[in-house]
């Protein structure tokens, strides 16, 4: 009777949670596990304070892409295209395009490299069948359903929580790391800095946010198709989707505290640091945590890929669809829309292909975060200029404190990338 009250409460709380929290945990794909995973092998506990110090600027960027999304009924391309032009949103499609591809085939290649050791077969076999089961996903079940299966495929985030304690460690010491930043200027430290802002405050989650807040009015009834008018939208809704974008981020960086926190505590004081992908950090686990924990990371790789590799394509193929003029959105069947779904089918085809040529995945996935970082400042300034808006926005537009951390985190990132090439 208790399990049953307690599975009813969970199933009232995932329908609550919308875009905001979807985005959220997908942020948490293979490829910034691996990156965390990294930045607790290299550095210990010295960059803990990451996970901390990017929640508000996290909740600040998605919570303007997300009212993008809701007023004007459309994406973050469309936008841009119609009120700022082609010679802006060009050169932001193609860093998206090819930084969402290699994400895509990084993380298919983390999901396939853990289900074959958690299961056997090989990796190809395993590759295959994971780029089948995303395309599958989101070109052929339901919007409404989708939607469903990837906030249950959140869950398996939780099992990074598992993990550190299942090991013994000092949580004063983890609370000083936490709280007390460790600062260096050293190239590879700030590299890392570079690729940690970039795996968090990704630009094709503010594409993706948008789209689906879109998506939503249309599923609520409220816009006729993304695009097509503009929906009303009451000062209520706003506030629900703040709410859920905050539960979404706060989320998402519970879960790369504890990675960060598992790995440092586990690797990273044994001297482990030559971790090259996340399902290494899994395997490099089982010594000091145990088959449990490194169960709960390995299972934690698929779970999320199954939720991030969707994400990626599907934001891709909105920025590629609004900028074509071809009919978008995952409310419509495959044969309505075959241009968009077809985008998602290719990008995911070449992210498969990726694992053909002699480059080694971790490499691409860890310099796909560096170079999100890099993007992310100048398409952060067009979010900025768009949310100042009042033709576009009317009157919800920035306030005083949005427009604050707004401009003060990409003033950050364009500066933490300019001082990383400068030191290279």
């Amino acid at each position: 009777m208790e399990r049953n009250k307690a599975v009813l409460a969970f199933k009232k709380i995932l329908r609550v949670l919308g875009p905001g929290f979807i985005t959220g945990a997908s942020d948490d794909d293979p490829s910034g596990i691996g990156t965390y995973s990294q930045t607790g092998s290299l550095f210990g506990l010295k960059q803990l304070w990451t996970s901390v110090f990017t929640f508000p600027f996290m909740v600040v960027m998605q919570e303007m892409c997300g009212r993008i999304g809701m007023i004007t009924g459309g994406g973050i391309g469309a936008v841009i295209k119609i009120h700022y032009g082609k010679k802006i949103l060009y050169p932001i499609l193609l860093i998206l395009i090819i930084a969402n591809t290699i994400n895509v085939g990084a993380d298919l290649g983390a999901m396939a490299s853990s289900a074959e050791m958690i299961f056997g077969l090989p990796f190809l076999f395993w590759l295959i069948v994971m780029t089948l089961i995303t395309v599958a996903m989101i070109v052929f079940v339901p919007y409404s359903t989708y939607v469903k299966y990837l906030k249950f495929l959140s869950i398996t985030l939780l099992g990074y929580i598992a993990t550190v304690f299942f090991v013994k460690q000092d949580w004063g010491m983890v609370l000083k790391a936490t709280f007390i930043p460790s600062i260096s200027l050293d190239k590879d430290y700030l590299m890392n800095f570079v690729a940690i802002l970039g795996t968090t405050i990704s630009p094709y989650l503010f594409f993706w946010q948008a789209n689906e807040e879109a998506e939503e009015e249309i599923k609520d009834n409220r816009l006729p198709q993304s695009g097509e008018g503009t929906p009303q939208v009451s000062n209520r809704q706003i506030k629900a989707m703040r709410i859920d974008t905050m539960v979404g981020m706060f989320f998402s960086n519970l879960i790369s505290f504890f990675v960060i926190d598992a790995v440092a505590i586990t690797l990273g004081t044994h001297g482990m640091h030559n971790i090259q992908t996340a399902n290494d950090a899994a395997q490099a686990l089982k010594p000091f945590a145990g088959n449990y924990a490194f169960l709960l990371f390995a299972i934690g790789i698929i779970g999320t890929g199954l939720m991030a590799v969707p994400v990626l394509a599907g934001s891709t193929a909105y920025a590629v669809a609004e900028t074509m003029n071809w009919k978008q959105g995952l409310s419509y069947k495959y044969f309505q829309a075959p241009k968009f779904y077809l985008v998602i089918v290719i990008v995911s085809i070449i992210g498969l292909g990726i694992h053909f040529l002699p480059v080694s995945p971790f490499q691409l996935l860890y310099y796909t975060a560096i170079l999100n970082g890099v993007a992310a400042p100048p398409i952060m300034v067009i979010v900025l200029i768009i949310c100042n808006n009042k033709k576009v926005l009317g009157k919800n537009t920035n306030g005083l404190w949005a427009n604050i951390l707004g401009i003060f985190i990409t003033v950050v990132m364009a500066a933490a990338a300019v001082a990383m090439f400068a030191l290279l």
